[in-house]
């Protein structure tokens, strides 16, 4: 009788194990929670200054204190000095709140409104499909501006896919990176301002 208890253990602790597996499962919703709260941050809901039509040369480069404040108000300086909000343990949940993922934001949101708003409003960037920025249209910005913007274009993809992949590790997922992405992508997508350009079915489209 002992011995058929001792045989049964094995038994029990593959079952459990198969339990546990099961109900480890990508929470889509609370992602795309997530993703949105995330790019709105870094996009920001103020519009691009328009550039003076009259001058050709008129750099792509918006910056001003108006733009300052509107960065600053949606970065959480609690989140980037390591005061994280709580996170419950075993919740179906995505937490953007680490230093490291703030961090990352911080950066995007500031580049995004120094450099890649102007190249999105004049149409020379858009959204791929993968979650990055493509400049799909170099004629559409100033020569001046032509390499700075491709350098910027060039580092926030490299923060863009950097924050995927910690996403996935802040919530002991490191294997949900690729869900991760896709959320984001359709994401940037959807959160595309009028006028945008975006990636769809391998072509390029305007909101």
């Amino acid at each position: 009788m002992r011995m058929r208890r001792w045989m049964g253990l094995p038994v029990a602790a593959v079952m459990l194990t198969a339990c546990v597996t099961i109900n480890v499962y990508f929470p889509a919703a609370e992602a795309r929670e997530a993703a949105q709260e995330f790019v709105e941050k870094v996009i920001g809901d103020e519009a691009a200054v328009p550039a003076d039509e009259g001058d050709d040369g008129a750099s792509l480069q918006p910056g001003n204190a108006a733009s300052a404040l509107a960065l600053a108000s949606r970065i959480d300086w609690w989140a980037l000095a390591g005061v994280g909000s709580a996170h419950a343990q075993g919740q179906p949940d995505i937490t953007i709140k680490t230093p490291a993922i703030q961090a990352i934001q911080a950066r995007m949101a500031s580049r995004f409104e120094s450099q890649l708003r102007a190249g999105f409003d004049a149409g020379a960037l858009g959204f791929a499909a993968d979650g990055t920025i493509v400049v799909r249209d170099a004629g559409q910005l100033p020569l001046k501006d032509r390499v700075a913007i491709n350098q910027a274009v060039a580092d926030d993809n490299r923060d863009r896919k950097a924050v995927y992949r910690e996403v996935a590790v802040a919530n002991g997922h490191p294997e949900w990176e690729s869900q991760i992405r896709d959320v984001f992508a359709r994401q940037w997508i959807s959160s595309a301002r009028k006028g945008w350009w975006y990636q769809s079915g391998g072509s390029w489209k305007q909101k």
